[in-house]
């Protein structure tokens, strides 16, 4: 296999992982029959636009309101539509969830509330819990996303700090019937896990918030200590406030990988799945991945077949530096240093969301001659890396992935080819 194919072959992959996710694809085969009393269509999400518009498409205009990221926005017949800031919140997305409680109040028992779901709903549903400010809120989580913590720990952090999360979305709806569709972007598709749970049940405490934020050396504001430390209760998931809500997954990673698998299967390839829940720090997950593939890859010259290793999960990145990166941008740099030019390999990591930590980035990718082609134009790679400057280093040498806003989020996609 030639550069040009392996290269052409990366980016198709990616773009069948993104369209098996298409909200347009998967939501009006999973839909329930409408209500007999008033059917409310409520979401938050950088994939809720879209879900809300496929469901109008098969069932006409409806009422409600969806939050999504700015950029994501669809045209909605009847559901409004509200736009807010993500990764950190902002006052908007506060005001809209505000508006979206309002709705769910009014619901009566003969009613249902359909819930669209994705990854970025836990940034675009604010209702800060108590007496805990949106600024409060802000700052605790751009700590957060600065510290390295996996996105199941600031998940927990972050349910303990709403009123909406973690099952007190749906408590609001009580006693209509509430059933959510979700697309999921967490290792082992966790519903408390998706965009926080807000419509199911939580099985932690403040006090594991509290562990968290220690592990994470991460110093809350008082006012942020003082509610933690009140023990506040969480809704359990058998509470009965929950009893009549449903839960339905319509959207996961592993189906993405596997119809990249599928293509890449069509071109002869061979595939490792490495699985669709991997974690940890981004440069470390990329070292794990460069070992797997020295074990295996004299398969490929013996078999005269590329090989192609997929993997799927979230990285994280603690940021130590001044540059500009997102966690795949610093797995394709971190691995790209870790072959050092090997012959025959070819990389992508990208964020199926098409933004790879807060840039307009879906995905880099990495040649045998990515680090000679950097120091041929007064790029230190490892200097690049140290200061976690990923995006800079490969906007520099043009290998950068740029697809604009995909409607989804299923998460990192990850592939590698060995020819």
């Amino acid at each position: 296999m030639q550069e040009a194919q392996a290269l052409y072959l990366l980016k198709r992959m990616f773009g069948a992982a993104v369209a098996a996710a298409d909200p347009m694809r998967v939501v009006a085969d999973r839909l329930t029959e409408r209500a007999s009393g008033r059917t409310v269509v409520v979401g938050a999400g950088k994939a809720s636009a879209r879900m809300a518009e496929a469901v109008e498409d098969a069932w006409g205009p409806c009422s409600g309101l969806v939050i999504t990221r700015d950029g994501y926005e669809r045209p909605l017949r009847g559901i409004t539509l509200r736009s807010a800031s993500h990764p950190v919140p902002d006052q908007r997305g506060h005001e809209a969830t505000c508006e979206m409680l309002n709705i769910l109040d009014s619901l009566g028992e003969g009613d249902l509330a359909l819930v669209l779901i994705s990854g970025g709903g836990s940034a675009l549903l604010v209702q800060p819990a108590g007496n805990i400010t949106l600024a409060e809120k802000q700052q605790v989580n751009e700590a957060l996303l600065s510290s390295g913590a996996p996105i199941g720990e600031m998940n927990v952090v972050r349910r303990h700090l709403s009123a909406v999360k973690g099952g007190r979305l749906a408590a609001r709806a009580y006693p209509a019937r509430c059933h959510t569709l979700a697309i999921s972007d967490v290792a082992g598709d966790d519903p408390v896990s998706i965009a926080s749970g807000p419509t199911v049940g939580d099985v932690t405490t403040a006090a594991d918030a509290l562990r968290i934020l220690a592990r994470w050396k991460i110093d809350p504001p008082d006012n942020v200590l003082r509610h933690l430390r009140s023990d506040p209760s969480s809704l359990n998931p058998g509470s009965p406030e929950l009893s009549r809500t449903s839960f339905e997954i319509i959207a996961a990673p592993s189906q993405s990988l596997e119809a990249a698998s599928e293509l890449a299967r069509a071109e002869g390839a061979r595939i490792v799945n490495l699985g669709d829940a991997i974690e940890g720090e981004a440069r470390e997950v990329a070292k794990w991945h460069a070992a797997k593939m020295r074990a295996i890859a004299n398969e490929a010259a013996d078999s005269g077949r590329p090989l192609v290793i997929i993997s799927g999960g979230e990285c994280s990145v603690t940021r130590t530096g001044k540059g500009v990166g997102g966690p795949n941008a610093e797995f394709a740099l971190a691995l790209a240093i870790e072959f050092d030019g090997r012959a025959g390999i070819y990389a992508l990591s990208g964020d199926t969301d098409g933004v790879d930590g807060g840039d307009e980035i879906a995905a880099s990718i990495i040649t045998p001659s990515t680090l000679q082609r950097a120091r041929d134009i007064g790029i230190d790679p490892a200097a690049s890396l140290a200061d976690n400057d990923a995006h800079t280093f490969f906007a520099r040498l043009g290998d950068q992935v740029i697809t604009g806003p995909t409607l989804t989020n299923v998460n990192d996609f990850r592939a590698i080819i060995v020819t």
